[in-house]
Parts: structure tokens; sequence; C-alpha cells
């Protein structure tokens, strides 16, 4: 077997075989199953499209009835989880905290039944309900407070807000949060996926599997990168700033963070969907300080840049529209998990039907025929 073309980061790649998402970055679509995000976004709500990737098709009425009252009926924490996070550093970032729980679960529900699928149903059931009820305790908990128990006669995104806020949301704040996790629950074989997908190999427990992912999300130039837009908008400052801003990062070919993605070559389709409901929130709630400058920004990076390829992706505006809902900065990325867990489960749902352990191959770059030195003759400092 002769070694292929060192790629780094495995760029364009193919790791597996998939009929869950379709990306085509050249004209700015995302499919679900074959159906485009937009009709998604417009007519589903999130649990529906969880449904549809994790089990492969829309359900009845009566099938998503019984998983909406599944997961309701799990969405509460085992105390002992409460408990644990009430150790954890009051300064810790949420999603080390979501990781760590996420394990945990792992701890209450051992059993490896790969093959059972009452098992498999059980752990995406558990996994979407439990999942936001530890972002939401861990934010109370941070700050000394008891967390807000789930109420079961609100939906799952105005659930989480209301566990989050300690307040019922406006329709229109959890509609669109449910828009918001229907936009993040897949996007094909990004890093916190074949993170997933890796763990999966070896036939580990889900839990072991979300938690490797979670841990991949965190990182800024993953799921992190919505917290950077922020921050970016801070530093910015004003609508004046942008176009100096914008210079200065390309003389020191630093990043603009929300822009630019490995697949989209135009604007992000979700970033499409963001906007408009941003606006949405901004035309009843009141306007963002940063909303200016982000559309500034938009304008001179695609003046600039547009001909590279480099447009919005689903960071820049998502971060926007967290911010109306009341949500810390640094629980963006947390979020962006909650739904993305959708995502994680499907293509472990999917890789179980034909499992083969992940194992590439390396170009070696070392020596070789190295001799042995005793610690005695090595040279001293």
């Amino acid at each position: 077997m002769t070694l292929c073309e060192y790629r780094p980061g495995l760029e364009g790649i193919p790791a597996t075989e998939s009929s869950i998402s379709y990306v085509n970055g050249q004209e700015g679509i995302l499919e679900y199953r074959g159906i485009r995000i937009q009709e998604l976004a417009q007519k589903s709500t999130f649990l529906e499209t969880a449904y549809l990737l994790i089990w492969g098709e829309l359900p009845t009425k009566e099938e998503l009835e019984a998983f909406k009252k599944e997961i309701q009926h799990h969405r509460r924490l085992k105390y002992r989880i409460r408990d644990m996070m009430k150790c954890f550093p009051e300064s810790g970032h949420p999603m080390d905290a979501l990781q760590a729980c996420a394990a945990a679960l792992g701890l209450f529900y051992s059993r490896r039944e790969l093959e059972d699928p009452v098992y498999i149903q059980a752990a995406v059931v558990r996994l979407l309900a439990k999942i936001p009820t530890m972002v939401a305790a861990f934010k109370l908990i941070r700050k000394g407070n008891d967390p807000v128990q789930p109420r079961d006669d609100l939906d799952y995104a105005a659930n989480f807000l209301y566990m989050l806020n300690e307040e019922v949301p406006d329709p229109l704040s959890a509609q669109i949060f449910d828009v918001c996790l229907t936009l993040h629950a897949e996007h094909t074989i990004n890093a916190s996926t074949f993170s997933a997908m890796v763990t999966a190999s070896t036939l580990t427990d889900p839990y072991a599997v979300v938690a490797s992912a979670v841990g991949t999300l965190g990182g800024p130039l993953h799921g992190g990168a919505n917290e950077e837009v922020i921050a970016m908008l801070q530093e910015i400052g004003s609508v004046e700033n942008v176009r100096p801003f914008v210079e200065k990062q390309m003389a020191s070919k630093g990043k603009i963070m929300g822009f630019g993605h490995r697949v989209y070559k135009v604007k992000d389709p979700r970033a499409a969907i963001l906007q408009k409901l941003a606006e949405q929130l901004f035309e009843k709630f009141g306007q963002d300080e940063y909303y200016a400058i982000a559309l500034e920004l938009e304008a001179v990076v695609t003046e600039r840049l547009g001909a590279k390829g480099v447009y919005p992706n689903v960071d820049f505006y998502s971060g926007l529209v967290y911010r109306k809902l009341g949500i810390p900065t640094d629980l963006f990325t947390p979020i962006f998990a909650i739904a993305r867990v959708a995502g994680w489960l499907a293509h472990w749902k999917e890789q179980l039907a034909e499992n083969r352990i992940f194992r590439p191959t390396q170009i070696y770059t070392g020596p070789h025929n190295q001799s042995y030195t005793s610690v005695l003759e090595r040279p001293h400092l």
C-alpha cells in the first residue's frame, strides 16, 4: 500500500460515506436528509429535525408526540450531577463543565448494548433531554444559585430559556431560539463530528462520544468562534473603525472572526437566516449596539475579500441573536453543543451499522538508527 498525499487537517479527504447531510459550498446549499435548511428553518422544529437526522425520516404526528414526551420526561438531572457541578470552579468555562457532565452521564447509564434498539433510543433521548438542563444549571450554580427545574408545560426551546433566565420567554424569542438550534444541528464531517466518529468507532458508550465532541467543539476555530465575533465587534467599537480594522488584519494576516469557511465560498446559508432572525428580534426588542458595526464589517470584508470566497459564516450573526435573547457570551458555544448533539448522535447511529475503528496512517519525518546515550554521558545544561 502506497502512502497518499499528506494533507494537513485531512482537508478534502473523505472519511466516511453518509446520507445525513449535504453541503455545496459553491452554491451555498445545506440539506438535512435531502431537505434544504431554509425549508426546515421555516416549517420544522428542532426536535422534529433531530428525529429526521437521527432516524432518517420525518416522524408521523404520533411518533413526534411520543418523542417529545420522552424527552420531556428525561429533562431532569440526577442530584449527584448537580452536586458535582457545585464543585466546579466559578471561573471555569461552561464548555468544560458540559464536557465533564456529559461524560458523567456514562457512569449512570454505563451499559454498552449497542446492538439493542431500546438502548440506542434511550441514549438519544437522555442526551437530547439533559444537555440543555446541564447548560442552564451551570449558569446558575456558578453564581451560587440553585438551578431552575424544567417545566413540563413548555416546549424544548422555551423550557431552556426559562431555565436559563428564570422567566418564561416571549413566544417570538422561543421560536427564534428553536430555529437557531435547527440551524446548528448538523453540518457534515466537521471537526467535532469527526471527533465523535473516531470515539464512536471504538464502540464506547454514546455519552463518551458526545463528551469527546464537546471538547472538540470548544476551540475558537470551531464552535468557540461565535464568542470571538462578539469580542471582535467590541474591540472595533464603532462603524468608523471598521475599515481601519479590516486593513490592519489584512496587513498582518490576522483573522477576521466569523468570516470564511472551509467549505462555503459564498455567504453561509445559515448566516443569512440568522441575520433575518436578528432583525426580527431587534424590531421587537430594540437594536443591538453592535449590529451596525457587523453590517459595515460584512460590507467591507465582502468588498475586499469576497472575490476570494470569504463571506460571513454561521458564527457571524449567531452571537448577536443570542445576546438579544439574554444569553451570556460564554454560553454561546454550549448552545451550539445543545443543537449539534442531534448531528453527533445521527453520525453515531449511522456508524454503528457498519463500524470500523479509525486507524489513519502517518508520514514519519524523524531520524532512524539513533544510539542510546547514558544519562551520565549526556551534555549538562
